[in-house]
């Protein structure tokens, strides 16, 4: 199996990332697959100008010429995409939302009687998504909504507290998350999906919510000091 995957976080070694790296592990455990991570924030990808020239021309590329098009190359060829990403206000990172809105190439033109709507190509597609916040609260539904319309039905897994997986406090945690992942990989590559039972887990706060926030609120208090997160000073919105 071919599996492209994109990153993106700014960061090539970001929480969300781990989570994925560790889910790549049990995945490519029992069975050798093809794997290519391409870090989207070392792309030179400009913005959508709302051309339609992709539809035009209606052969899967961009009119822009920047690293764009070789990714939906790319993307067409993939047995599987795995996007990786935080959440940045309810939403992907700016730079991905920028190759998210690029992906138009990559629908046709529908008409019917309503009037003119955009088919998207069958990719199959999932994403792994991680934030800081305690739990899920609402934090994921638009990135949800943003892959369904844009590829169908896609597999999300999305995880709330990823600062404990840079932590030293939470390691021990942190660790048992990583292996629910190598598992998780694991039963992809034999079943092709995710039971119900096997997501939820993966998907479930690690700590109460309570205990979780006086937590966060130590670590983020003290970055100046940097008493407990390992690597350099950063501020609070870019860890994850």
């Amino acid at each position: 199996m071919k599996i492209l995957v994109l990153n993106g976080s700014p960061k090539e070694k970001s929480e969300t990332f781990r989570l994925t790296g560790a889910f790549l592990e049990g995945l490519t455990r029992y069975v050798s697959h093809e794997v290519q991570v391409i870090h989207v924030i070392k792309k030179n990808i400009a913005p959508c100008i709302g051309c339609f020239g992709c539809w035009e021309r209606a052969d899967n590329h961009c009119v822009i010429q920047d690293d764009l098009n070789s990714i939906l190359d790319g993307l067409l060829a993939a047995d599987l995409v795995i996007w990786n990403f935080p959440v940045y206000v309810c939403g992907v990172p700016g730079h991905l939302k920028t190759l998210l809105d690029r992906t138009l190439p990559l629908t046709r033109q529908e008409r019917n009687a309503e009037g003119n709507l955009y088919k998207p190509v069958h990719i199959r597609t999932m994403f792994i998504s991680g934030c800081g916040s305690p739990d899920h609260e609402g934090n994921f539904n638009g990135v949800k909504q943003t892959f369904f319309h844009q590829f169908g039905q896609s597999l999300a897994i999305c995880v709330p507290q990823t600062p404990i997986l840079s932590n030293r406090d939470t390691a021990e945690a942190a660790e048992a998350l990583l292996r629910r992942f190598r598992l998780a990989g694991e039963e992809f590559c034999i079943l092709g999906t995710l039971l119900p039972e096997t997501l939820a887990n993966l998907e479930s706060p690690v700590y109460p919510k309570g205990e979780y926030l006086e937590m966060y609120k130590r670590w983020y208090g003290g970055l100046h000091a940097k008493k407990s997160f390992e690597g350099c000073n950063k501020p609070a919105g870019s860890r994850f």
